[in-house]
């Protein structure tokens, strides 16, 4: 049974950082690109940013390009994603995302591309 648990959300004052982590059971964590992805309430699942299997390519969104940063750590079957210089528009529940690519350097950006998906995490930015 796979399983994604998202942890390190909270609330945090606007300026403020955040580091996520979501831990990954139940599949081979190396053969998974990873994905983290947010959704306000009334709003659609946004795409935050991407890593590669390999680990060499991230990808992000304008919205987020220059304070997010996504790393992972194969051997802890962990991928984190670092946000900086939070805004109150970064309000959102953020869910980490599992895709079972068959290339190595492809970060996807649709949701549908992501067969397995966290709970999420409530990240609040206040004012």
């Amino acid at each position: 049974q796979v399983k994604l648990v998202e942890s390190g959300g909270g609330l945090v004052q606007v300026g403020g950082s955040l580091r996520l982590s979501c831990v990954a059971s139940g599949l081979t964590f190396s053969s998974y690109a990873m994905g983290w992805f947010r959704q306000a309430p009334g709003k659609e699942r946004e795409f935050v940013g991407g890593i590669s299997r390999s680990g060499g390519r991230t990808y992000y969104p304008n919205s987020v390009k220059g304070r997010a940063t996504i790393s992972r750590d194969d051997a802890k079957n962990t991928v984190y994603l670092q946000m900086n210089s939070l805004k109150p528009e970064d309000t959102a529940l953020y869910y980490c995302a599992a895709d079972s690519t068959f290339y190595t350097t492809t970060v996807n950006v649709a949701t549908h591309n992501y067969d397995y998906w966290g709970q999420g995490t409530q990240v609040t930015v206040s004012s």
